[in-house]
């Protein structure tokens, strides 16, 4: 791969501790050959989004920086974290706002979605409404992983340390690194 990649990562989560944060930032440096830029949802904080905010006050500036961002990737890594089996109202704040810069989200980029908790389902929930929605916007390479019980399959020097785990995500990070090439 090209030193000129670009790989945006975050985790869809304000959490200063957020263990998809982690698995995002683990996913991104497991590519060789590119530049990541891994965000905090937490620098992007705005408004509650409605429509009279929008037409009262406009778009806020942090919802362009975040788009921006989008668009200076070539592929895109978001880890979701699930509340009450849905997105976080972190994440999808953000999501309406940039929605709102631009249409095309995500820029047809090819995208890894990730989720992990840390209960026994790893956020599937979450991860199959991400993947339902970002597919409808996105036609290039979505690749998906989820990962259960992260206090137990996953450490901070090791990274992932389920045998068969391991095995499913190298699975999808070579699809996603084909994407990238």
């Amino acid at each position: 791969m090209g030193e000129n990649k670009k790989i945006l990562a975050f985790g869809a989560s304000n959490s200063k501790e957020s263990i998809n944060r982690k698995l995002a930032k683990f996913t991104a440096e497991r590519i060789d050959g590119v530049v990541v830029n891994l965000l905090d949802l937490n620098e992007f904080e705005m408004p509650i989004y409605g429509i009279d905010n929008e037409n009262e006050f406009g778009i806020p500036k942090k919802a362009f920086e975040f788009k921006n961002h989008l668009k200076a990737a070539d592929a895109i890594i978001i880890s979701f974290a699930e509340h009450n089996g849905a997105y976080t109202s972190a994440y999808k704040n953000i999501f309406d706002w940039i929605s709102r810069v631009e249409n095309d989200v995500w820029g047809n980029k090819p995208m890894f979605l990730l989720a992990t908790s840390p209960g026994g389902r790893g956020a599937t929930t979450v991860l199959e409404i991400a993947f339902n929605k970002i597919s409808i916007m996105n036609s290039n390479i979505i690749c998906q992983f989820s990962l259960p019980s992260f206090g137990k399959n996953f450490s901070e020097d090791d990274g992932i340390i389920d045998v068969a785990l391991m095995a499913v995500f190298e699975e999808q990070l070579n699809k996603f690194k084909e994407a990238i090439l």
